[in-house]
């Protein structure tokens, strides 16, 4: 059993599984007291004066304490997350990692005005958002009371966030932040005039992307089986042996002509 979860584990993508890793391994320090949340949350103050700069990541990586909110965002977490890479993502996990750098960004910046401590489900609606948009006309079963498709599901959980008595604040962060990347990714660059502003670095794609096989190439014959120097030992003594009979065969020189 413990091999075949470590199986299953391994064949999630990279990125989901990096980051549902992290944000069940917070919660679980934090439960098991290792750390406390005031440790973790957004503070620009702590930040820039006290130079707390892992505080810029460990505020996505915290959903609360164990419960029925935890498990639920970590639900959707890693299902759209996981959709996502395998999704329009597929072959392109520098792009995808982008756009994590992206929405925490802008998420961080409209952090600072509204005055927000954790940001993990600002980036889930985010990217509940974006594969909403792009999967526009997959039919949605919210619990088993709504239909509808799937580009209304950020607004719904949004409501359902405020029917739990939560603030709205955090999922409208995330639904605007998604939309941002959408229209800037998918939208503008097909409008008339309109052309592709968010550009992945070639950094990135160094580290995350695996280059390109050139389809033209083809590779030599193995002809030589063994241990790689006897083959290349009996190579060279063909090769001596054959330039051995080539110069017995060749014609004596003119003593008269001119050597270039």
């Amino acid at each position: 059993m413990a091999h075949s979860f470590t199986q299953e584990y391994l064949q999630i993508p990279a990125v989901t599984r990096a980051y549902t890793t992290a944000c069940v391994l917070t919660t679980a320090a934090v439960q098991l007291e290792l750390i406390t949340p005031f440790q973790l949350y957004f503070n620009p103050d702590l930040i820039i004066k006290r130079y707390q700069i892992w505080r810029l990541f460990t505020n996505f990586l915290f959903f609360g304490p164990l419960g029925f909110s935890f498990l639920f965002n970590m639900i959707f977490l890693y299902r759209y997350c996981r959709m996502l890479e395998e999704g329009s993502f597929r072959g392109r996990t520098a792009d995808f990692v982008f756009m994590f750098l992206f929405g925490g960004v802008l998420m961080t910046l409209f952090g600072l005005f509204a005055n927000l401590f954790f940001l993990g489900q600002a980036f889930t609606i985010m990217l509940v958002y974006v594969w909403s948009r792009r999967n526009p006309y997959v039919r949605m079963n919210f619990f088993g009371l709504l239909n509808f498709q799937a580009p209304f599901l950020p607004w719904v959980l949004m409501g359902f966030s405020l029917l739990l008595g939560n603030s709205i604040v955090v999922d409208l962060l995330g639904i605007g932040v998604g939309h941002i990347y959408f229209f800037l990714e998918d939208i503008f660059p097909n409008q008339p005039g309109g052309r592709k502003l968010l550009m992945t670095p070639g950094l990135l794609r160094l580290l995350f992307d695996t280059p390109e096989e050139d389809p033209a190439y083809s590779p030599l014959p193995e002809e030589h089986v063994g241990e790689p120097w006897q083959g290349a030992r009996e190579e060279r003594e063909n090769h001596l042996g054959q330039d051995n009979r080539h110069d017995n065969q060749q014609e004596p020189l003119d003593p008269d002509a001119h050597q270039l």
